[in-house]
């Protein structure tokens, strides 16, 4: 199959306006029916990434994972090695069957994202440790490995890149922070330079969360309750969005980036995360029509692909150009009392839990399934 053979449509226009399509969701299902090859031939799918939540759902239903629990039971495996071999196993597969892609795009498409364990995230050191355990074994060159974005996560971003380490960075929700990560890229791909890395083998997204700031601000609008504040509603995400991406114009404009890809090295492109609507309230395609920009990544669940294929209108570039009203409609939710530092911090502290909960969650499964199969 090749990756050209993708049919036309909503999903044909944004990827010829320059958004890579990856999936949010992988499980062993999709891959041994051939759904994930279905998706690269049928819906200009060129990527995939994971995270814990995913994989904890994977495990729940049905019986895909029992032949190899049971091998890993038998093996008497702790848990955290149990749900490494599960997990990579498939990231390992997705991989292989993403690896047109990757070709095709000179190896800034084709990539699946494994995350690091969650309960790292305020932890530099082995977070770094755990990121090159991952890489080893996935050992495809077309993986990625999530950090998130947190002020401990920064220093392990750089040094894993320095290592050679392809990286999505994640759970980002400030301009502010996202800034910090550009800065953590360029100076892990400088490092990376001096330590003789082939710069052009080494990629980096940086996922920005969109669905989740709007789910955040509303909130507050709402107990504000004004018909000011109410007007504001769905206001936030696409402007903050829209505004990160000028400082990644910014970032990646600079002298210092150019002697880096002079060097040989790709862009860390941007990359919209949480992208799936949460207030029916809104159009479902929404966080896709609205952040069309060349060079970008969006990242969506299946039920938001399969929108965008029905009913998406793409308008082209809905992005750059925007940037004075996009800052025109933060300074409105400020000037209304809401306090967007809080916000993203707020954004921060959750999603760590929520992926901390959801890793219980797939300890938790796996160690039903391994006692099962020792049984």
């Amino acid at each position: 199959m090749a990756v050209t053979e993708n049919k036309g449509g909503p999903l044909a226009e944004l990827s010829a306006a320059g958004v890579a399509i990856w999936l949010d969701d992988l499980d062993r299902g999709r891959l041994r029916t051939g759904g994930l090859e279905a998706l690269m031939h049928d819906k200009h799918v060129v990527g995939v990434t994971t995270n814990p939540t995913i994989f904890a759902k994977a495990l729940e239903h049905g019986d895909e994972y029992d032949e190899q629990t049971r091998d890993l039971a038998s093996r008497k495996v702790s848990i955290d090695e149990a749900v490494r071999s599960i997990t990579t196993y498939d990231v390992r597969w997705a991989a292989d069957v993403l690896r047109p892609a990757y070709d095709a795009s000179n190896g800034a498409d084709g990539r699946v994202s494994i995350e690091v364990d969650p309960r790292l995230a305020r932890d530099t050191k082995n977070t770094v440790a755990e990121a090159k355990a991952l890489w080893w074994l996935v050992d495809r060159e077309n993986a990625f490995i999530k950090i998130p974005a947190t002020l401990e996560g920064l220093p392990a971003i750089t040094e894993a890149l320095a290592a050679g380490i392809s990286i999505n960075v994640t759970l980002i929700f400030s301009l502010e922070r996202y800034d910090a990560v550009a800065e953590a890229f360029l100076t892990g791909m400088e490092k990376a330079k001096e330590n003789g890395h082939d710069l052009s083998k080494i990629e980096s997204v940086a996922s920005f969360f969109v669905s989740r700031v709007d789910t955040e601000v509303d909130k507050r609008l709402d107990k504000i309750g004004s018909d000011e504040a109410k007007a504001l509603r769905g206001s936030a995400a696409i402007a903050n969005a829209r505004l990160a991406y000028q400082h990644y114009e910014k970032a990646f404009g600079s002298d210092r980036w150019k002697a880096l890809a002079a060097a040989g090295a790709h862009p860390q492109r941007p990359l919209w995360a949480s992208t799936g609507v949460k207030d029916p309230a809104f159009p479902d395609t929404r966080y896709v029509v609205e952040l069309v920009a060349p060079g970008v990544v969006n990242t969506m669940p299946e039920a938001t692909l399969d929108a965008t294929a029905d009913h998406g209108e793409i308008k082209g570039d809905t992005v750059t150009g925007g940037y004075e009203d996009a800052q025109a409609a933060l300074d409105k939710l400020t000037a209304v009392g809401i306090d967007l530092d809080d916000v993203v911090k707020v954004l921060e502290d959750e999603g760590v839990d929520k992926f901390e909960v959801s890793w219980k969650q797939l300890l938790e499964t796996v160690e039903k399934q391994l006692a099962g199969g020792a049984a």
